[in-house]
């Protein structure tokens, strides 16, 4: 029996009624676990499609040659296009009747993967340069947001109930708008710092942890 509660406001007031307008779209034939898949691919797409254009991280850098303002819409559309479904997959069973144990596997065995692809994906807006994040801070920010993701679930093998971090909505809204800003700005836009001498990378890590 899949027990979730989700208590952020962003998650009940706007993306749930979203999602269970997106959910009357797709025909009642469409299995769950298609949708599953479906976002999942979205997300490998986009993190091989910025290890295109920044196989080394450095494309954001001053003095780099930056990722086409284009690539960033079409990245921040997926990633969006991607969230939605991974919102609507579990209403998608529960309107069909056809909710296992299997697909809830299925759903979060994907999700744990997700953690480390669109993590590194949006790296890629601030890279490694002067105005940067170090690979090793990155590879810490990788272990802290799969080691929360691991703690939920353990928390709800314990409990019975898995308590959804408030985290995970808000960073897939705001990261999806930030490859938005970033076609519109450019990524010198996140040289500056934003506030004192707190960069925007400083931010991007603080977000996370």
């Amino acid at each position: 029996q899949y027990s979730a509660v989700d208590s952020n406001p962003l998650s009940l007031y706007v993306m749930h009624p979203f999602w269970n307008t997106i959910v009357k779209i797709f025909p009642t034939w469409l299995a769950p676990n298609l949708i599953t898949f479906s976002g999942f691919l979205l997300l490998v797409f986009n993190f091989f499609l910025m290890a295109y254009f920044d196989p080394d991280f450095y494309a954001s850098a001053p003095d780099h040659q930056h990722v086409p303002n284009g690539v960033w819409v079409i990245v921040g559309l997926l990633n969006f296009i991607a969230y939605t479904l991974d919102g609507v997959d579990g209403k998608q069973a529960r309107r069909t009747n056809s909710s296992t144990p299997l697909g809830e596997l299925f759903d979060h065995g994907l999700d744990s993967w997700a953690c480390v692809y669109f993590v590194v994906t949006v790296y890629s807006t601030f890279g490694r340069g002067s105005t940067g994040v170090s690979v090793f801070v990155l590879y810490l920010l990788l272990w802290v947001v799969l080691f929360s993701f691991i703690l939920s679930h353990w928390e709800k093998y314990n409990t019975g109930i898995l308590f959804l971090p408030w985290g995970y909505d808000i960073s897939q809204v705001t990261i999806s708008i930030v490859y938005i800003v970033t076609a519109i700005v450019g990524v010198e836009a996140w040289y500056a710092p934003f506030l004192f001498n707190f960069l925007y990378r400083d931010l991007f890590t603080a977000m996370i942890i």
